[in-house]
């Protein structure tokens, strides 16, 4: 039976540690945990401005946590040197599974969607450079009713832009956070264990598909 599914974007079909060498030029030897620590605080912000109902789109809150983690390590970046390194989040590249993963779950008439907190013409742009763009269907943004997840109303979004019920879609997430805000209400969710020590929250929700990649994920759907 094919399947309405929503994937989620950084972390699961690109990578967003690709900006560690990005980043290398400014920060060196600490260009890994600078970029480790811009992608936290990226995420840390969208929940707040969740919790606190101050909607800025995902762009602004990249923008932010990069100054963050520019003062947090001494780095001195330009207006420029800023502008040039958020336009790289642009040319990330997608993980190798994902456009043969992609392409078998079309095969079998699985209706897929790119489901992310990034603005849609920024996530099209991404897509289209890291040549995946024609493997999905469509791209539904949370930037439309100025939300970010894990808000149950950015899952309810998705099924509405499918014109499914909740408990007819899935979604698919590297993000245990995601994974939790889509099972809370009811969707059911795929968890993409990219990392073997990675760790799911022990809050109670269990994923119904937990894979290593894409390819195996299709192969779980079947």
């Amino acid at each position: 039976m094919p399947h309405s599914i929503g994937f989620d974007i950084y972390g699961t079909l690109v990578d967003p540690l690709d900006m560690n060498e990005h980043l290398r030029p400014f920060a060196g030897d600490d260009a890994d945990a600078m970029s480790a620590l811009w992608r936290q605080k990226q995420l840390e912000y969208t929940f707040r401005r969740g919790l606190m109902k101050e909607y800025e789109n995902f762009g602004v809150c990249t923008k932010q946590a990069l100054g963050f983690a520019a003062e947090s390590f001494g780095v001195s970046l330009s207006e420029d040197d800023e502008a040039a390194l958020i336009g790289e989040y642009q040319n990330l590249r997608a993980f190798p599974d994902v456009a043969p993963g992609l392409e078998k779950m079309k095969e079998r008439g699985h209706r897929l969607a790119a489901f992310s907190n990034g603005v849609e013409a920024t996530a099209r742009t991404l897509f289209e450079n890291a040549g995946i763009l024609s493997h999905l269907d469509e791209i539904v943004s949370v930037d439309d009713i100025g939300t970010f997840k894990p808000d149950p109303a950015v899952y309810e979004y998705l099924a509405k832009r499918f014109e499914r019920d909740i408990e007819d879609v899935w979604l698919v997430s590297s993000n245990p956070f995601d994974v939790i805000g889509a099972k809370a209400i009811g969707m059911n969710a795929a968890w993409i264990k990219r990392s073997g020590d990675a760790v799911l929250d022990p809050w109670g929700f269990e994923p119904d598909f937990v894979a290593s990649d894409l390819e195996d994920l299709a192969e779980k759907f079947g």
